[in-house]
């Protein structure tokens, strides 16, 4: 069986270079989507809020998170955290790995072992 996988996030991410890395070690073939330069479909994103919960999509670590106003931090719940992902989809965690539409986000090789053991 061939598996399909794509990995989504922005190109100069380092987190993605390393899972882009790993995957290219492996062997493993992959569609990469860039946020950025092919946008982020709100339908798409819909499904990934209910299958992971927008919680473990919003990144609050990173320097999109800080620069939002504190209103806006303050007050987030899962419609204002999709209008925040899709208005700015560099605060979504990197990367978003889709393998057979099972989906994971972050990267670590022992999360990526466990992915593509089978």
């Amino acid at each position: 069986m061939n598996d399909s996988v794509t990995i989504y996030g922005i190109a100069n991410c380092d987190t993605i270079k390393k899972a882009k890395n790993w995957l290219d070690k492996e062997g493993v073939e992959y569609v990469f989507h860039d946020y950025r330069k092919q946008g982020l479909n709100i339908d798409q994103l819909e499904a990934w809020v209910g299958e992971l919960g927008w919680e473990s999509l919003l990144n609050k670590r990173g320097t999109t998170w800080r620069k939002l106003p504190d209103e806006v931090k303050g007050n987030v719940d899962r419609a204002s955290a999709i209008k925040i992902m899709l208005e700015n989809p560099s605060i979504i965690k990197r990367p978003l790995l889709d393998k057979n539409n099972q989906l994971a986000t972050g990267f670590s090789d022992s999360l990526y072992r466990e992915l593509f053991a089978s």
